[in-house]
This record gives C-alpha cells, sequence and structure tokens, in this order.
C-alpha cells in the first residue's frame, strides 16, 4: 500500500470522509502493542546497543542517521556493527550481509545499502542477532528500526523525526495511530523512551519549526540535515521511488536544480515490474532524459537495470557533530569502563 500523503499533513488535512472508520483498527493496534510490551522479557546484551527508531511509519530519515552513526563510530575508532530485521528478505538470518553475494530479496533494500559502508547484520530474531555480534570484535551495536522492538535492551534510545514542514508538512499527522495516522504509537510514549532526538531536514538551509521542536524540547535535541551529492550529468530525468514518502525524493530533485520530466511514486520496499522499468526506459527516451531513483530503490534492481538507471546519493551530517559524538560515545566508554573491571 502507498503511504497516504494526508497522514503526514497538519491536522490530517485532505483525509477521506470515511476515515473514521479507521478508529477501530487503530485502538486494536494500541492493544495488541500494549500486551507485547507488558508482556516482554528483553535480551540484554554484553555489547553496548543503541537503538535508532522513529514513531511514525517510515519516511524520517532513521537509515540514513543509523549510516552515520555507524560512520562517525568508525570515526572514533569504536568497533561497531549494524543490525536489522532485513525486512522484505527471505534471510531469516542472523546473517552479516555481503554486498558482493547478497541481494535486496535475501536480506533487504536497507541493510545491503548501509552493508556498503559498514559491518551490517541481520536477523529475523534481532535477540539472536545481537548474539552472534558478540561473538565479533564489534562493542557496539546500532539498530535500524528497534524503538519499538520490545524483545531486546537498548542501552541509547534515538528518536529520529521527520522535520520537513513546508507546505502544510507535519510529522506526525495529527497524531493518530496506525491506520487512523501515521503513529506507531503515541507520541508521548515514543518520548518516553528516548534518551535524545534528531531532527532530520531535507536540506542544507532550512530551519527547523519552532512548534516541532517545543514538542521535542524535554530531550536533548541534535539537528542532522539531508546532504546531496548531484551527479555530473542528467540535468533532465525521469524520477521513481519506492519509499515512505516518495514525494520528498521528488522534492529533492527539484531542489537540487534537476528538471523533472516525469515522477513515477510506488508503494514503500516496492519495486517496479520489468514491464514498468522498460516504460520508463521508453519514456525517458523519448523525453532526452535519464532515469534516477533512490539508493534504497537502487540496490533493489537487478544488475543489469543498474547499470541502466542512475540514483541519488545521500547523507546525514550532523549540525554539531562534536556534541553528538559526545551524546553518542559518553555511555560507550562508561559502559566499557565498567567491563573492564569486571
Amino acid at each position: 500500500m502507498r503511504t497516504p500523503q494526508w497522514w503526514y499533513r497538519r491536522h490530517a488535512e485532505g483525509a477521506p470522509w470515511w476515515r473514521f472508520t479507521l478508529w477501530p483498527l487503530s485502538l486494536l493496534w494500541k492493544i495488541i502493542n500494549n500486551l507485547k510490551r507488558h508482556n516482554a522479557c528483553p535480551y540484554r546484551s554484553t555489547d553496548f546497543v543503541v537503538s535508532v527508531g522513529n514513531a511514525t511509519l517510515g519516511g524520517s530519515g532513521k537509515t540514513p542517521i543509523a549510516g552515520e552513526i555507524l560512520r562517525l563510530l568508525r570515526q572514533a575508532d569504536i568497533a561497531a556493527a549494524g543490525l536489522s530485521r532485513g525486512y522484505g528478505g527471505t534471510i531469516e538470518g542472523p546473517i552479516k550481509v555481503d554486498p558482493e553475494r547478497h541481494t535486496a530479496a535475501e536480506v533487504g533494500d536497507e541493510p545491503l545499502m548501509l552493508a556498503q559502508d559498514a559491518d551490517f547484520w541481520i536477523a529475523h530474531d534481532r535477540a539472536d542477532g545481537l548474539r552472534a555480534i558478540e561473538a565479533t570484535s564489534a562493542r557496539v551495536v546500532v539498530l535500524d528500526d528497534a524503538h519499538q522492538n520490545v524483545k531486546i535492551a537498548k542501552d541509547l534510545h534515538i528518536l529520529v523525526v521527520d522535520g520537513n514542514t513546508n507546505n502544510g508538512a507535519w510529522p506526525f499527522g495529527d497524531g493518530g495511530v496506525c491506520p487512523y495516522g501515521p503513529m506507531r504509537e503515541p507520541l508521548n510514549d515514543a518520548l518516553a523512551r528516548a534518551d535524545l532526538c534528531v531532527v532530520w531536514m531535507p536540506d542544507e538551509a532550512s530551519a527547523p519549526d519552532p512548534e516541532l521542536l517545543a514538542m521535542l524540547n524535554a530531550k536533548p535535541i541534535f539537528i542532522a540535515r539531508l546532504t546531496a551529492e548531484r551527479p555530473k550529468t542528467m540535468a533532465h530525468v525521469l524520477g521513481f521511488a519506492g519509499i515512505a514518502k516518495p514525494w520528498q525524493f521528488e522534492a529533492t530533485l527539484r531542489r537540487l536544480g534537476y528538471e523533472v520530466v516525469e515522477f513515477r511514486p510506488f508503494a514503500d520496499h516496492v519495486s517496479p515490474s520489468p514491464a514498468e522499468l522498460d516504460a520508463m526506459a521508453a519514456e525517458a527516451e523519448r523525453q532526452l532524459s535519464e532515469v534516477i531513483t533512490t539508493q534504497k530503490d537502487w540496490v533493489r534492481l537487478d544488475t543489469e537495470w543498474r547499470t541502466r538507471v542512475g540514483y541519488l546519493p545521500i547523507a546525514a551530517r550532523f549540525e554539531n557533530e562534536a556534541e553528538f559524538v559526545h551524546a553518542l560515545t559518553s555511555g560507550i566508554e562508561t559502559q566499557m569502563d565498567a567491563n573492564q573491571r569486571r
């Protein structure tokens, strides 16, 4: 299912008239998750566990943030590995992702993307994944998308929030819980477990909304920004994206100066069929343009299509990197010191 854009509008602007019929399902969602949390017996790893997650159903920037945290840990000479469920992959794990051997169909698109630059594991049971990583040299595990996971204990909870509030956008909609709205859980519940918040800004210039910062100010707040590396070619493009908020990728392309002749959105984690790819390639050729997508979508393509489709490289960068690194590593160093004294 493609993400409803009204989920992420202030006051759920544009919601269909029949939205009220989703309220019972939202209530059931909350009851089930509360029962899971009440009955949980989380596994406590001997490694330091950093959870990077969000309060909504995707589109907050948590995966680029997880990748940047792994980079910062490498830069600080701290042995770390990433871990994810491997959503959409057929391999249950635990297994270390090998970009040369594995495909997105086997391990999931986001793990395959993150494994290009860091040691990254997948495990449908993330407690088993933690146990596997404990047998390696890694002493820190960065969990991608685990804020609601009740089966594992975390040492540092990082809540990532989409800071894009342009043109009536709002990261939490009107606060409705899925499927009534975009929330995985009420915002106050998600904030209560967070140790710090990261606000993910869509570009290098826009300022975070003061109202949004006020909602989060019970926790330390750090600003991370999307930085995009524009390829030297492909000024005219036909874009597509199968991510939670494909419209934001289109906006990024236009902001960078691309002439977007057409844009085709797909549901999150969904790739175009061969026939759809052929049609896009033919249309791009007709309009003297190139086909471009996100890196997450690109890793899902087969080898032939990767040579015919470009992707836009992006990264996350923190405004006050030194302060964020201190917040990230202070707990790690404390735990390492305690382990050495045992």
